[in-house]
Formats: C-alpha cells, sequence, structure tokens
C-alpha cells in the first residue's frame, strides 16, 4: 500500500515527482493543511533546483470523493494551484491526473 512517501516517475517524458499522503487520522482538514504546506514548500524548493520537474499530491480514490469534492477545498486547491493524482492504494494505480 503506498503511503506518505516520495515517488520519482516519468510521464510522457516528463519527470515528476508523487507526494503520497495517505489521509488516514481523524481530521482530514489537519492532513490537508499539512499536506498542502510541504506541497508548497517541496514545489518551491523544486523550482530551483530542478526546473522542469512537476509535482503531484497523490492521494487516495476514496479521500479524493469524500473530502476533495468539497467544495471549499477545490477553491483551496485551485487558487494554490495544487496538481492532484487520485491513487487506488490497493491496487497501487493511477485513476486519475488532475492538472
Amino acid at each position: 500500500m503506498l503511503a506518505d512517501r516520495t515517488l520519482e516517475i516519468e510521464r510522457n517524458g516528463e519527470q515528476i515527482i508523487v507526494e503520497i499522503k495517505s489521509f488516514i487520522s481523524r481530521s482530514p482538514m489537519r492532513e490537508f493543511e499539512t499536506a498542502l504546506g510541504q506541497y508548497i514548500i517541496y514545489r518551491t524548493l523544486l523550482k530551483a533546483v530542478l526546473p522542469q520537474t512537476k509535482i503531484y499530491l497523490g492521494i487516495g480514490g476514496g479521500i479524493y470523493e469524500s473530502f476533495f469534492q468539497q467544495k471549499s477545498i477545490s477553491m483551496v486547491l485551485e487558487e494554490a494551484k495544487i496538481r492532484l493524482i487520485v491513487v487506488d492504494l490497493k491496487k497501487e494505480e493511477i485513476l486519475k491526473w488532475i492538472n
């Protein structure tokens, strides 16, 4: 099972880093706040050392449906320009890319 780790992958010739977050605690909002802060820090630092590399936040399909589809969360993601990869954590396969 993929949980709270970083993966380096290549997609269509582009180098991509995926920060996988499990969102298993009782407070998805607290985990979202932490994940959002980490994502922004990583993205900023990557821009300095690997400007061509894109970073994505990887999340499970369940938390995507139950939490990330909320209007307020969608607004934050859009404003912060967060890229998402929705993953089936059991099968370890990508369900959706969201730019």
